[in-house]
C-alpha cells in the first residue's frame, strides 16, 4: 500500500470509501462541542444512532401488550434470539443453527468448558497462550480446580520467544504435538487483547485435533473486527462479547458458537434449561430436558431482550456494509495508522503487534518504554480516546464502521504535539 503523511491525501482516501456513508449512524462522545476522536472500540464500541430507536420500539411494546409481547410485538420476543442467527454466522463463517446469544462472556465460557473439558487419564491439560485475558486465564484455573487437578501443572502456557513479544505459529503447534498425550483442550484467544496479535484459529484448530484435543476460543477481540470461518475450519467452540467491534453497549448479550457435530451428541453434556428444550415440546412443561438442535440446545433462561436490542440495531449496520468489505476497509486504516507512527522519529516507543496484516486485526499496541501513562492522559487532554494498559501499552483501535483516514492522520497530529 502506498500511502502519504498528508491531510489531503486521508482527505481524498474518505472521499472515496464506499464504507463513509456508516460513520453518520453512531453517537461520538464530545456533546455539541468539538467531537472527540474515538480509537477505543477494542474496548466499548459506539453508540448506533438507531438504537434509542430500537429500545423505544421494545419499551412501547411491553407498554401496550404486556406479555403479548411475547407473540404480538414488533418484534416477537419468544423468538427473540432467532435474530441474530443469520447476520452473526455472517460474520463468524458458520451455519445459521451454529451460532446464538445468551448470558455474558465469562458465563458462556464456562458454560462451554462444562461441556468440551472432559478430562481423563493422563488427558487433562488446556492449553493457553500465556499472558491471556484475565477471565480467560480465572475460568481455566477454576475449571481444572473443578477436577483436583493443579493449574500450575493442568494449564500449559505458551509464552514468546525471550526478547520478543507476539507467539510465532510454529511454537504453538510445536508445543501442542510435544503435549498430544496430556492435552485435552486448546483455549486461546482468537486476538490477543494487550498484543493485538490475530492467531492463526485454522492452524490452531487442526494441530488441536491432530493430538486429539478440542479446540476453543474466546473472540471477544476478533467478533466483527476480523471475518471467520469457524465452521469451515473445524473450530469446536467459541464464546464472544458484542460490546466491542459489535457496537452493543457496556455489558450486552455474549455469543456463542458450537459445531454442528454436537447438535445431538449426548456425550457432550450441557446444563438443561427452559430457553434449550426443544421448543416444540417446551410448553408441555414436562420433565426430561431434551435439547433443541444445534447451539441453541446450550441456551437456559428466556431471551434478554433489553439485552439484546442494541446489537440487534448494530448488526443491521453490519448485514448492509458486510463483515469483508469492513476488514478490506480496516486493513487499510490500520496500515495507515502504522505508517504515520513510522514517522514520528522524536517519540521512543515499539509497536507490538504483529506488522503482518494477516496477523493482526485493527488494533496497534504501542509500547512506550518511558511515561506511557502520563502520555496517555495527555493524549486524553487533547480529545483523543485510547486506551491503557500496564506496563506502559496504549492500545488504538480505528474501526471501520466509524473511523476515518482523516481521524488518523489527526491521531499523528496530536502524536507530533506530544
Amino acid at each position: 500500500m502506498s500511502f502519504e503523511a498528508t491531510a489531503a491525501y486521508a482527505k481524498k482516501q474518505d472521499k472515496k470509501d464506499p464504507l463513509k456513508k456508516f460513520r453518520k449512524e453512531f453517537h461520538f462522545p464530545g456533546g455539541k462541542g468539538e467531537k472527540r476522536i474515538y480509537f477505543c472500540g477494542n474496548s466499548l464500541g459506539l453508540q448506533p444512532k438507531d438504537v434509542e430507536k430500537a429500545i423505544k420500539q421494545e419499551l412501547k411494546d411491553w407498554k401496550n401488550l404486556a406479555v403479548d409481547g411475547y407473540l404480538h410485538a414488533k418484534n416477537p420476543w419468544l423468538y427473540y434470539q432467532h435474530y441474530f442467527r443469520k447476520p452473526l454466522s455472517k460474520i463468524m463463517g458458520c451455519k445459521k443453527e451454529e451460532v446464538t446469544v445468551m448470558n455474558a462472556l465469562t458465563v458462556n465460557l464456562h458454560l462451554l468448558l462444562l461441556s468440551f473439558y472432559r478430562p481423563a487419564g493422563v488427558r487433562y491439560k488446556i492449553m493457553m497462550e500465556a499472558g491471556a485475558f484475565p477471565s480467560d486465564q480465572y475460568a481455566a484455573e477454576t475449571q481444572v480446580g473443578f477436577y483436583g487437578y493443579d493449574p500450575a501443572d493442568a494449564i500449559i502456557e505458551i509464552a514468546p520467544r525471550e526478547g520478543e513479544k507476539t507467539l510465532r505459529t510454529e511454537d504453538i503447534l510445536n508445543a501442542i504435538e510435544e503435549n498430544k498425550d496430556s492435552l485435552a483442550l486448546v483455549l486461546f484467544g482468537g486476538i490477543n487483547y494487550y498484543t493485538g496479535q490475530l492467531f492463526d484459529i485454522k492452524a490452531i484448530t487442526e494441530a488441536a485435533h491432530t493430538a486429539g484435543a478440542i479446540a476453543g476460543f474466546d473472540l471477544a477481540h476478533v467478533a466483527g473486527n476480523v471475518p471467520m470461518r469457524l465452521h469451515y475450519w473445524g473450530v469446536d467452540f467459541a464464546a464472544w462479547c458484542s460490546y466491542k467491534y459489535l457496537n452493543a453497549g457496556p455489558g450486552a448479550v455474549s455469543g456463542i458458537y458450537i459445531h454442528e457435530q454436537y447438535a445431538n451428541d449426548t456425550r457432550y453434556r450441557r446444563m438443561g434449561g427452559w430457553w434449550g428444550n426443544d421448543e416444540k415440546t417446551r410448553f408441555k412443561m414436562e420433565k426430561g430436558f431434551i435439547p433443541q438442535e444445534g447451539a441453541g440446545g446450550w441456551q437456559l433462561s428466556t431471551a434478554q431482550v433489553f439485552n439484546m436490542v442494541s446489537l440487534k440495531a448494530s448488526l443491521n449496520l453490519f448485514d448492509e456494509a458486510g463483515i469483508h468489505a469492513l476488514r478490506h476497509k480496516s486493513l487499510r486504516l490500520t496500515a495507515y495508522l502504522e505508517f504515520l507512527l513510522h514517522q514520528l522519529h522524536h517519540i521512543s516507543f515499539e509497536i507490538l503487534t504483529p506488522a503482518d496484516p494477516l496477523q493482526r486485526g485493527a488494533q496497534l499496541s504501542l509500547f512506550f518504554t518511558e511515561n506511557g501513562k502520563a502520555i496517555h492522559q495527555r493524549l486524553t487532554g487533547k480529545g483523543l480516546v485510547v486506551d491503557y494498559r500496564e506496563p506502559g501499552v496504549i492500545r488504538f483501535a480505528p474501526a471501520p464502521l466509524y473511523n476515518s483516514f482523516e481521524d488518523v492522520y489527526r491521531v499523528y497530529e496530536i502524536l507530533k504535539e506530544v
